[in-house]
């Protein structure tokens, strides 16, 4: 049983899990919040049972309150339908969604795994690290994993879907001079309000020749798409702008240059396909886990970090046109994200599950 609630970031490598499971002939059934499969993946479980959770997100009185009776009950459902399903292995995403079936799973005695998408261990997966069988994490070295919660770590890499690896192969292609520069901007549900705000400003402030090149692809909320395509349209530059594109791989292997947020499975998708970014980390973030994630992709050579507090429109028209002007360093970027990419992560995660589930678990 996988445990995911319904964020892009946890949704997709559960979702990868649960094809590779499925590949290997091992029923898969997803445990997820109340929002469940809203990204339209289609999830391939055989089962979706819906248990409530909540995240604590106030300090008064009441509110706390509020989100332990909401976990209370989600964890008791939760026991209830571990004894009724008896998974051989429950797989927590992290986030508070998953905290009700991984520790119902440990009081029925049930073999558990957390998988950590980014850099750094969540808070959901921290408050649950000691209690679990094993800890999977999508980077070589995780923040906040030692003593004995580092003996219990494994690095797989971070599962990408199967769209991601479908696009895996195409290599990268360069920009040619004069010719078309695609540009693909995106943000999640948190990062598509700033790129609204502060990517057509930078974009009218470039030159009317590298304007003309420029083809963008932009993820916007759905109060935010009009102004935006009018912002592009006042610039006369080709642009697509939606909520959501369902075939955001391929738009990403068709790409010179991204520009968006640092979650795990971003990077990781990055890296797989191997495509140049500008990140510009979530802040603010408890953890500064994306400012993590963007640092170790941007050591590596793949990506070009700049955090939210320094991106100007100035800035970021500075940096369009300084890569555009020089291909060769968005080539030798690809080639770098592609470098650190764990196309193999979603087999070495399965792998690790079918040993836990070979595995008996220590009494609870």
């Amino acid at each position: 049983m996988l445990a995911a609630g319904g964020t892009g970031g946890h949704l997709f490598p559960a979702q990868a899990l649960a094809e590779e499971l499925g590949r290997r002939a091992i029923a898969v059934e997803l445990a997820t919040d109340t929002r469940g499969d809203r990204y339209g993946t289609g999830f391939p479980a055989r089962k979706v049972h819906q248990i409530a959770s909540a995240t604590i997100s106030g300090r008064s009185p009441g509110t706390i309150a509020k989100t332990g009776i909401t976990l209370t009950r989600g964890i008791a459902a939760a026991y209830k339908l571990m004894g009724q399903s008896r998974p051989a292995v429950v797989v927590g995403y992290g986030g508070y969604p998953s905290f009700p079936p991984v520790l119902a799973a440990r009081m029925r005695g049930i073999p558990t795994l957390l998988h950590e998408q980014n850099a750094v261990l969540g808070r959901a997966n921290r408050m649950l690290a000691k209690r679990v069988t094993a800890i999977a994490t999508s980077f070589p070295v995780a923040a906040m994993l030692e003593g004995e919660l580092a003996a219990k770590a494994r690095f797989t890499g971070n599962p990408v879907r199967a769209a991601v690896m479908a696009v895996a192969g195409m290599p990268y292609a360069s920009a040619r001079p004069g010719g078309a520069l695609h540009l693909l901007v995106f943000g999640g549900s948190q990062g598509a309000r700033f790129f609204a705000d502060s990517v057509p400003p930078a974009i009218a402030l470039l030159g009317e020749d590298l304007r003309a090149r420029l083809v963008i692809t932009q993820q916007a909320r759905p109060e935010d798409v009009e102004r935006v395509r009018a912002a592009y349209a006042a610039c006369r530059i080709s642009a697509e702008i939606a909520p959501f594109f369902q075939d955001l791989p391929a738009r990403m292997a068709a790409t010179h240059l991204v520009i968006g947020r640092a979650g795990g499975s971003s990077v990781a998708e990055l890296g797989v396909i191997g495509r140049p970014s500008i990140l510009v980390p979530l802040p603010h973030a408890v953890d500064n886990d994306q400012l993590k994630n963007a640092t170790t992709l941007s050591l590596a050579g793949g990506a070009w970090l700049i955090e939210q507090r320094d991106l100007t429109p100035e800035r970021l028209a500075d940096e369009i046109a300084r890569l555009a002007s020089e291909p060769h360093r968005l080539a030798a970027a690809a080639t770098a994200a592609k470098a650190v990419g764990r196309p193999d992560a979603v087999e070495r995660l399965a792998d690790l599950v079918i040993e836990l589930m070979q595995r008996p678990e220590s009494p609870p």
